[in-house]
């Protein structure tokens, strides 16, 4: 099978564009640049790299021809944000493609209400990111269950891997707070720290992928999370990684107002963003319909990125 995926170099790319051309595909990898993958495999010699600027291609109504002529059997797009984005793509590929997979968000259920949350549970997305997220999904699968497009839409959690920085226990991206918590330094956490994340390892985002392709007729017109087995406390994963470094956590509880007051305005706004939504999804349904087990817990995935932080960028504990 011929599979075209799109935004292939990032994140998940780096991950799932090995697994497909292991699994037998022929990979058609386009990206807006030459960036290279976060890591090396020797499967991406043999993959097709394809450059294209999708926001200038879409401005002029291209991007979905574009990916079109490609001639794909399947389209996996992890980069689409906008329902616009997503309606162009999808109109092009009608009666085009065997199979269309969409990377979504757990945030389309906006905050938890019942945990572990499924994915039956009514949307309440706010903000514009899982807004957007929410309006492809109903859109995509409106498609499919009309038989005009054979689409499946995953839902990942907090993507952690190697190269970039995890959402730390403050439920932000600042990377002193791993260091805080290194040092054995007091860190103070919003509220009682009893809000949640929810991460996943990139690589079993792209284990769903590749599952949710493999599964046509249990997959198509369904839409599934992609996490790891438990959310964690904003709490307990301070004092899971205070131990990674022989440290005791030493944890400051503060009611967010008067937190927020101590950081900067962005490692606010992202802290609010996580904590108000408070993920804590079920993986139930892709485990039964898909088979999907991810090999990462919340923790080790993001002991493993600490681990290649700490390897390319110095120790944690001097950040």
């Amino acid at each position: 099978m011929r599979v075209v995926v799109v935004g292939a170099s990032g994140h998940i790319g780096t991950y799932l564009v090995p697994r497909l051309v292991e699994e037998g595909h022929e990979v058609v990898a386009v990206s807006r640049g030459r960036r290279e993958p976060y890591r090396e495999h020797p499967a991406w010699g043999r993959v097709r790299r394809v450059e294209a600027d999708r926001g200038k291609l879409e401005s002029r109504g291209d991007f979905g021809a574009f990916v079109r002529d490609l001639d794909p059997d399947a389209v996996i797009d992890l980069i689409c944000f906008t329902p616009e984005s997503a309606r162009q793509l999808a109109e092009a590929l009608r009666g085009r493609v065997e199979h269309f997979l969409h990377c979504g968000t757990i945030w389309v259920h906006g905050h938890s209400t019942r945990v572990p949350t499924t994915e039956d549970q009514a949307r309440r997305p706010f903000g514009e990111y899982g807004t957007n997220k929410a309006k492809i999904e109903a859109y995509l699968l409106a498609e499919a269950r009309r038989g005009r497009l054979p689409a499946t839409v995953l839902h990942p959690g907090h993507i952690v891997g190697e190269g970039w920085v995890p959402v730390n226990p403050q439920g932000n991206f600042e990377p002193a707070v791993f260091g805080a918590l290194a040092r054995g330094e007091e860190l103070p956490l919003p509220n009682l720290g009893l809000e949640t994340v929810h991460h996943v390892h990139a690589d079993d985002v792209a284990q769903a992928f590749v599952r949710a392709l493999s599964s046509w007729s249990a997959s198509v017109g369904e839409s599934f999370h992609v996490v790891s087995p438990q959310a964690v406390t904003l709490r307990g994963y301070a004092e899971a990684v205070a131990g990674w470094f022989g440290r005791e956590a030493h944890l400051r509880f503060v009611p967010f107002e008067e937190w927020r007051g101590g950081v900067s305005e962005e490692a606010a706004e992202a802290t609010w963003d996580h904590i108000a939504h408070s993920p804590n999804c079920s993986i139930e349904k892709a485990r039964r319909l898909l088979g999907y087990e991810p090999r990462y817990t919340s923790l080790e995935a993001v002991r493993e990125a600490l681990l290649s932080l700490e390897q390319t960028k110095g120790a944690v504990s001097g950040w």
